[in-house]
């Protein structure tokens, strides 16, 4: 079966029985296994399911607790590790948003070309190195660059970085509150994104 194929099924049984969905993608439970060996998950903040645009779950409470109980992490729900919902958890999300499934992000090639990487960059399946830790050093260079915007939403600080864009506008966003990355994205209008911040808050589900 395709991985593609296998990634669809798993999210169509996630609903109903998340540890089968779970345990039906080995370079998952590969990849779990060895962020949670590798302490990489502490270097993402927290987040809330309920996502901001949708104003629902992304993610069936059963699969949240699924996910991050494979993490060896703690979690109360509706909020729970940013690289366990963001990177995993919306690999297995079937809602649908205004900017179309989140687990598109991983599985296109926009935001893995936007952060300067090869098409296919951040298939979640590849060996070499899991889709988290790929993630992070992204996200964590992006979050580097001197132009990043810098907030303090609710006593916090925060950190939004656009990356350079591509020919067709696309750009990489990354987003970190109190020095822990919360989610990285591919953004077709950089400049729109900025002039549309506003009064500092927290961003995209960030708890």
């Amino acid at each position: 079966m395709h991985p593609l194929d296998a990634l669809d099924a798993a999210a169509l049984l996630a609903a109903t029985d998340p540890a089968a969905a779970i345990s039906s993608l080995p370079w998952l439970t590969a990849s779990l296994a060895a962020d949670r060996a590798a302490g990489r998950l502490a270097a993402w903040g927290r987040s809330s399911v309920i996502d901001e645009n949708v104003g629902a779950a992304v993610l069936p409470r059963p699969l949240f607790d699924e996910l991050h109980r494979h993490a060896g992490l703690e979690a109360t729900w509706p909020v729970g590790n940013a690289g366990v919902l963001h990177v995993y958890g919306y690999l297995l999300s079937t809602t649908p948003t205004p900017y179309g499934l989140k687990r598109e992000r991983w599985l296109t090639d926009d935001l893995a070309l936007a952060c300067g990487r090869e098409a296919g960059a951040f298939l979640p399946w590849a060996v070499a190195q899991t889709l988290l830790s790929r993630a992070t050093a992204a996200a964590s260079a992006l979050l580097a660059r001197p132009d990043a915007i810098a907030e303090e939403p609710e006593g916090r600080t925060a950190r939004i970085a656009l990356g350079a864009p591509l020919p067709d506008g696309t750009a990489a966003l990354a987003y970190a509150v109190d020095g822990l990355i919360v989610t990285m994205f591919p953004v077709a209008d950089p400049a729109a994104v900025r002039a549309g911040l506003g009064a500092p808050r927290l961003r995209w589900n960030a708890a």
